[in-house]
């Protein structure tokens, strides 16, 4: 499969972008995870890419994208999504993100609703208030993903990820996804937290209330946050969810397929 990349010119630098599929097609935009990159979904490129123009960009300070030393926001990766979509001739899409990529997805659909078709979110965060997000975020901070002397991020083993921080790594991850994740995290540098304190500003569950499009909710069996799975319901009459069995996070990359066949059945039906 051909994988185009590329860069495209905004008000926060250089973005970089994957994409794949024919133009012209229905296209679909894919948002990652806060200290990665475009890269963890090579594999969801590949299962939609023979249905649909498939494009994931990397935020500011990610993947080969330009780094921005002023914190950005949700509603700035959003503002990235589009002009990349612009840059591509893509009038409207559908959004696609995992976790933090998630709330970018909801915020195109509030923010650019006469672009956004429909929304898939993956794994969302759920967080009743601020200080929720700060106990789920923090101790993030505090070892769980380590740093040097200088604040760079250190790679880390998967018995170490395994041991200290299961809930952040899929059910079976190997060697070639810790590469991608440690690979990402570098690249993102001292500003790897920038799309975390994004997520840790934004109110999902106030801008969920606001989306007008479809909303396909897939959560992973294991994922902390299926507990949680009847209040994103209550949030937006036009969500529904599916639990994927045996999944946990980064279900974009080892549940490519699942997650594919779901997201594909849903941007087929009649809206």
């Amino acid at each position: 499969m051909n994988i185009e990349r590329g860069l495209v010119k905004t008000a926060y630098g250089y973005i970089h972008y994957r994409a794949a599929g024919a133009p012209g097609s229905k296209a679909i935009m894919l948002l990652h995870m806060n200290q990665q990159s475009s890269s963890v979904y090579l594999e969801l490129i590949a299962e939609l890419a023979p249905y649909l123009r498939v494009v994931a960009m990397d935020y500011p300070s990610h993947g080969d994208s330009d780094h921005v030393d002023t914190q950005p926001s949700i509603g700035d990766y959003a503002q990235c999504a589009v002009a990349v979509a612009d840059a591509l001739g893509i009038q409207t899409f559908s959004a696609l993100g995992e976790a933090a990529g998630a709330a970018v997805a909801i915020e195109l659909a509030v923010g650019h609703a006469a672009r956004v078709n429909r929304i898939v979110l993956v794994n969302c965060p759920y967080y009743k208030d601020r200080n929720m997000a700060e106990l789920r975020h923090g101790p993030l901070k505090s070892g769980l993903r380590p740093e040097d002397a200088s604040g760079f991020p250190v790679t880390r083993t998967i018995e170490f990820l395994l041991s200290k921080d299961a809930g952040h790594a899929p059910m079976n991850p190997t060697q070639s996804w810790m590469d991608r994740i440690n690979t990402a995290q570098m690249e993102c540098g001292r500003h790897r937290w920038q799309a975390l304190d994004a997520l840790h500003d934004y109110d999902i569950g106030a801008n969920l209330q606001k989306v007008g499009c479809p909303i396909l909710l897939l959560i992973g069996e294991h994922f902390h946050y299926l507990r949680y799975r009847d209040e994103f319901h209550g949030k937006n009459r036009r969500l529904r969810s599916e639990v994927i069995p045996g999944a946990r996070l980064c279900m974009g990359w080892e549940r490519a397929a699942d997650v594919g066949s779901h997201a594909q059945a849903f941007l087929r039906e009649a809206v």
